[in-house]
């Protein structure tokens, strides 16, 4: 019923709605006790805007939703690996627990050796190949 698997497809839903608006397609949702408090995906090429990344549009939307900048039992599926700058935010948060879909070996921030809040808890590869694919088939497209 309510498994990482369900809620990272609604991540997917996300993505393809970027990928529709020729975004980068990254999809991402934040979730407490099952219940959706925030659908984001990527928009830096609609707002012209570097900072738009799905995790950042998704942070800001569900503190807005909580009334407070703490995402605490919250948590955090995204179909692709955060970046550095998604990291950051991610540990500010201090959000209890992040669900990715595919790893970024270039621009990930596992390879950064960063780290999200101790508390947090990651979970990775849940539809890796799906995830994966949206992205790959879109940057092939591109070249």
């Amino acid at each position: 019923m309510f498994t990482d698997e369900y809620f990272m497809k609604m991540a997917l839903q996300e993505a393809q709605i970027a990928l529709e608006k020729d975004e980068v397609p990254i999809g991402c949702i934040i979730v407490s006790n099952n219940r959706i408090l925030a659908k984001a995906h990527n928009l830096t090429e609609t707002l012209n805007d570097v900072t738009a990344h799905a995790e950042m549009q998704a942070i800001t939307s569900a503190a807005n939703f909580l009334g407070g900048k703490y995402l605490q039992n919250c948590t955090l599926y995204v179909t692709l690996e955060p970046c550095v700058m998604c990291c950051g935010a991610l540990n500010w948060s201090q959000i209890s627990k992040v669900v990715i879909g595919a790893r970024d070996e270039q621009r990930g921030f596992i390879n950064k050796n960063l780290q999200l809040h101790p508390k947090t808890e990651i979970v990775l590869g849940v539809m890796e190949n799906k995830c994966s694919v949206i992205v790959k088939e879109f940057f092939k497209s591109k070249r």
